[in-house]
């Protein structure tokens, strides 16, 4: 296995693997305003929700790894801590990386991206028109976590009020995963999407007690054909089913192919003697 001390690489180095390697990322198109008025518009993939009680959320401007520079979006949050959140869908994507140019600071990046504004109800910044939710937030506190270039600034953002776009939901109301198809972003030039073809479900095992992989019959625990994943899909049972199970090759494959389908019931009684 390859080993690398942080300290050994450049900057530039280091970013590289640590933007491929953590992803894919959810994209925060962060909306602001300065104390002049101007408006920005720029997307960040260093972003995630961190508390729903109370709702959290926290982006990263960081400081630019060429010249130690920052950027628009948090001076501007320094001097009007407000900030308007959307999120991303494919159908934007290539607009948000032009809203992500380093325009002057006069330029207003919903008329270059040509996305829309929409005035926002409990904060002074911009609603996305075209983003699928919008967060206006207020800024709660901004944690600088260095000086050099590279170094992010963590801004803490408590939601004030969402607004959803009406398509994006569900016949009960919900957000709808599917309908969203959001994109997030790899190492690189590189993002993913997340649409109905490559979305998948793995059920949560908060309700029962998963057995665990190490309590698996020997004959499918060694198994040659049967991934990890496979194995993890028939450990999370409370119970083992009752009887002997087979090592033959040609029934784990049948039993693979029921996973792949997620029909764990029926890939047990396929393992069967």
């Amino acid at each position: 296995m390859k080993e690398i001390n942080p300290k050994d690489l450049s900057a530039v180095a280091l970013q590289t693997i640590m933007q491929t390697a953590v992803a894919p990322r959810p994209i925060a198109l962060a909306s602001t305003i300065d104390k002049e008025g101007n408006i920005n518009l720029s997307p960040f993939s260093f972003f995630n929700m961190f508390s729903t009680v109370p709702p959290v959320l926290i982006f990263s401007p960081a400081r630019r790894v060429r010249d130690n520079t920052t950027k628009h979006t948090l001076e501007n949050i320094m001097e009007v801590p407000e900030v308007v959140i959307g999120n991303v869908h494919y159908d934007m994507v290539q607009q948000i990386s032009l809203a992500s140019t380093e325009y002057g600071k006069e330029t207003n990046e919903f008329v270059k991206s040509g996305l829309t504004m929409k005035d926002a109800h409990c904060v002074r910044p911009k609603l996305i028109g075209e983003s699928p939710v919008n967060f206006e937030c207020k800024v709660q506190e901004i944690k600088a976590l260095g000086t050099e270039g590279g170094a992010g600034n963590l801004i803490f953002c408590e939601v004030v009020k969402i607004h959803i776009r009406e398509e994006f939901l569900n016949e009960q109301g919900n957000l709808d995963q599917k309908k969203l198809d959001l994109v997030a972003r790899l190492g690189g030039n590189w993002y993913s999407r997340n649409n109905e073809q490559n979305l998948f479900e793995v059920p949560k095992p908060l309700v029962t007690l998963g057995v665990g992989i190490d309590q698996l019959p020997r004959e499918i625990k060694e198994s040659s054909v049967l991934t990890g994943n496979n194995l993890g899909m028939l450990a999370n049972i409370e119970v083992l089913p009752e009887g002997s199970f087979s090592s033959d090759e040609k029934q784990h494959k049948i039993a693979q192919a029921l996973l792949h389908e997620s029909k764990i019931e029926e890939a047990w009684d396929s393992l069967k003697i």
